[in-house]
Parts: structure tokens; C-alpha cells; sequence
């Protein structure tokens, strides 16, 4: 049962408390000005304070934060251990598995959350919602750059979902619950929904959640890390919830172009299944995400190709992800993940 923390309330039975936020970087000097300048607005009616955990970067990451960001807790951790190694050693910084926290914003650095985003997020968490469980988790509309909607709203993989992805590709098959993992419908995001989990470029903790999960797992290096945290929090009784009315710009990742971090993710997509069901389920599944990448393989798509060759056991795994983390968290997300 989800654990029954004592925290202290407004007037109105709001939480409050000290709001972290935390943000990991990986050599994300180019977009990490952005990101701070959005910040006050952002957290506009909170108490905050800002934690990084910086994983070792070569550019001028660490010095770009001392410049604009003075007063932030930087954690150095030494080593690019990982997405969510980062998420745990500015956890740890933070106090949140020590109930320091009101809640916990977790961020990409190249996020760009609009006015009082942060404080809609918070205001969400704890919501009842209709299946007795509450909002651990919630999250914002995320777009483009180019004010493009992101679909950041996913559901639990299942073999008929993969198959239907493999048919029809994810995005028409979005359209339909039992064949796509991919949330494509446009009333899914016109009101409060709870998804089995979403994209984790941008999502606020709350304590009982952070408490009863613990650390995030650092074995997913990049990919499938912010899945298995979202399954876990709902199998605890802590469900995902879009608050529509936060709002946010994501300047986007590199992994539907890049072979190494398609390869990667789609691994993990694998590894993360294997975890919750039996072998006989995982093989449909691995092989019902098989003939998706080789669909796409045989129209000549690299990362595809690099998809396949990972599965049939030709890499993909964490010893060639230090460099493919590093491609995805240069300009796009910040961090060894992105």
C-alpha cells in the first residue's frame, strides 16, 4: 500500500513545502541558459530550489550553471553513469528519499516550461482518480519548437500492440488502445488523463510516490528508465496524470536519427518487457518488435538496421551507450539521456 506521508497544508488542503528541481546534464552548455532564464516564471507560487547532477561533461556545463545559476546544488558524479544514475545522485542532493520534499520536478535541460507550469504539476499530485489509486505522477502538454503537439502519452507494451506498430506503424495505429503503445488520439490530450506512463523529459514526484519507489534503476542506461518508473509507481497505487494546462516547449532528442540510441532504446523496449512477463511472452515480443524494424530495415533506414542487428545480438547494449548518450544529450536533452 502506498505510504501515508505527514506533510504540511494550506488553507485550501494544498501541499506545501520545498518544490525540487532536478536536472541532470551532460554536456549542455548550449542549451542550459534557456532553461534557467524559463525557470523563475516557471515555478512562479513555489518555494524551489534548483539540484543538477552533472555526468561528467567535457564542455563548459558545470561553469554555465555557477555563471547564471549561483545558487543551485551541482553535483559532479565523475562519470556518465547513465540517465537515471543522474536522477539519483540529485534525488539524494535534494533529500527527496529522505521526505525533504514537497514534490520533485524532474527535467531535461531543454525544456522550456511556460508560466506556472511548475506549480499546476505540483497542484495535480495526490488527485483521487476513479480507480481509488492518486496522481504520483503527473505531467505536462509537451511540443515542439515549432508548436508541433508532442505525443508524449504512452501505453503498457503488449504483443498485440507491438504487432500493430509493426502493421501499421505506430502513429496510425495510435488511434486504437489494443494496438499501439503510442498515444495518438486527440482527446487523450484534451483533458486530465492517465496514461500507463509518458515521455520523462518533464515530470513532477510527489513525496508518497518518491517514497514508496525509491531510486529510479540505473541498470536502463538510457531508454526505458522513466517506463519502468512510471509501471512501478502505478503497481504501487501512484498513477501518471496529464495536467493539460502545464505547458511546456521540448527542443527535442536525437533518437529517431541517430542508429546507436535507436538501437538502444529499442533494446531496453525489450529488456523492460522481459521484466514483467514470462519467456514465452517476451519471445512474441521480441519478435513482434523484430519484424517492425525489419519492415522499416528493408526500406533502407539505418537505424532501423541497427535496431535489427542489436536484437539478433550484435549490440545495443549499455558498453557501446556512453557515446550514444553523449549524441543524444549534447544540444538535445542535456544529460546521459536527453
Amino acid at each position: 500500500m502506498p505510504r501515508q506521508l505527514d506533510r504540511t497544508e494550506d488553507r485550501e488542503g494544498r501541499r506545501t513545502g520545498t518544490v525540487a528541481v532536478v536536472v541532470v546534464t551532460w554536456n549542455s552548455a548550449a542549451v542550459l541558459p534557456g532553461f534557467l532564464d524559463a525557470l523563475p516564471a516557471a515555478m512562479a507560487g513555489l518555494e524551489w530550489r534548483l539540484v543538477v547532477a552533472d555526468n561528467d561533461s567535457s564542455d563548459d556545463t558545470v561553469a554555465v550553471l555557477r555563471k547564471h545559476a549561483p545558487d543551485a546544488t551541482v553535483v559532479e558524479t565523475g562519470r556518465n553513469g547513465g540517465y537515471a544514475f543522474g536522477v539519483n545522485a540529485a534525488l539524494r542532493a535534494a533529500g527527496a528519499f529522505d521526505g525533504d520534499c514537497a514534490a520533485v520536478l524532474v527535467c531535461n535541460p531543454d525544456i522550456r516550461m511556460t508560466e506556472g507550469c511548475a506549480a499546476t504539476l505540483v497542484a495535480g499530485l495526490g488527485a483521487a482518480l476513479p480507480d481509488g489509486t492518486r496522481a504520483g505522477i503527473t505531467v505536462p502538454l509537451l511540443y515542439e519548437a515549432d508548436g508541433t503537439l508532442v505525443h508524449s502519452l504512452r501505453r503498457e507494451s503488449t504483443v498485440p500492440r507491438a504487432l500493430g506498430e509493426a502493421v501499421l506503424g505506430n502513429r496510425r495505429a495510435g488511434r486504437f488502445p489494443r494496438w499501439s503503445e503510442l498515444v495518438t488520439a486527440p482527446g487523450a490530450y484534451a483533458g486530465r488523463t492517465s496514461p500507463d506512463w509518458a515521455t520523462g523529459a518533464l515530470m513532477a514526484l510527489s513525496a508518497e510516490c518518491l517514497a514508496d519507489c525509491g531510486p529510479w534503476d540505473e541498470s536502463f542506461f538510457l531508454y526505458s528508465e522513466e517506463t519502468e518508473y512510471c509501471l512501478r509507481a502505478r503497481d504501487l497505487g501512484h498513477r501518471t496524470r496529464l495536467e493539460p494546462e502545464a505547458r511546456a516547449v521540448h527542443l527535442g532528442g536525437e533518437s529517431r536519427v541517430s542508429p546507436r540510441l535507436w538501437s538502444l532504446l529499442v533494446v531496453n523496449r525489450v529488456r523492460l518487457y522481459r521484466r514483467r512477463h514470462g519467456l514465452a511472452a517476451t519471445a512474441a515480443f521480441r519478435g513482434a518488435v523484430l519484424l517492425r524494424e525489419l519492415s522499416r530495415a528493408a526500406l533502407g533506414r539505418r537505424p532501423a538496421r541497427a535496431a535489427v542487428r542489436a536484437l539478433l545480438g550484435g549490440g545495443g547494449g549499455p558498453a557501446g551507450a556512453a557515446g550514444a548518450a553523449g549524441h543524444r544529450a549534447g544540444p538535445s536533452t542535456g544529460a546521459a539521456r536527453g
